[in-house]
């Protein structure tokens, strides 16, 4: 069933509430499964609500049906490319808000629940959420279509959230701010060398395993 105009409250328990099988397929591959297909102006409305304030929204589920439901939403190998943020009928200035929600979202949730572990070289110890955190640029839906006037304004949005990731005291967020910079230094090489450069000027002692990643960031060599 396609679902739509869902209040805030059920499609958090739809996104969320959901088991997490073990050694199958999530639920939203199912061929029968119910999927969230609103609106785009209700798609960024709750996005940015969650976004902005997770800790009340996301309380009360694990970590693994965290981790879930942030794939259902956003990534783009599940169900989470449906154009909402790309749709120019959706204001600009609502488009902006759930770009920039997106560091709130890091500093509140990936931060104090990610562990150490870096996503990039398969490390044992990273956490159930490492791995949706230092996935998160790379999955995420499209911001903007070609022609959209507001195209170079959502992506200096989308840059600038990056660099405010890297800021906080996460190596698992830095790792994932640094990753998504990797893949946006093709098209934006000068904006994304110099967010590196800074986070590197002012962290020089930093783990070197992360200052190493940065670097391979800087040429645009991540994976």
């Amino acid at each position: 069933m396609r679902l739509q105009n869902l209040p805030y409250d059920d499609w958090l328990e739809h996104a969320f509430g959901r088991e997490v099988r073990f050694q199958q397929a999530p639920w939203y591959f199912d061929p029968d499964h119910d999927w969230w297909d609103p609106p785009p102006m209700e798609a960024v409305s709750h996005l940015t609500r969650l976004f902005e304030d997770p800790e009340p929204a996301l309380r009360g589920f694990a970590d693994s049906q965290i981790a879930q439901g942030l794939t259902y939403l956003v990534n783009t190998s599940a169900s989470g490319d449906n154009r909402w943020l790309c749709s120019i009928d959706v204001p600009i200035k609502d488009r902006l808000r759930c770009i920039s929600s997106i560091a709130t979202l890091f500093a509140k949730l990936f931060e104090p629940r990610c562990t150490p572990g870096l996503s990039h070289l398969s490390e044992a110890d990273a956490g159930t959420l490492n791995c949706v955190c230092y996935m998160w640029w790379d999955v995420f839906p499209s911001l903007a279509l070609a022609g959209d006037p507001d195209l170079p304004t959502l992506h200096d949005c989308a840059l600038s959230t990056m660099e405010r990731v890297l800021q906080l005291d996460s190596i698992a967020c830095q790792e994932s701010a640094l990753h998504g910079l990797g893949h946006w230094q093709r098209d934006y090489s000068e904006k994304a060398i110099r967010i590196i450069d800074r986070f590197c000027e002012a962290h020089s002692k930093a783990d070197p395993r992360l200052l190493a990643y940065a670097q391979s960031a800087r040429c645009g060599c991540v994976l």
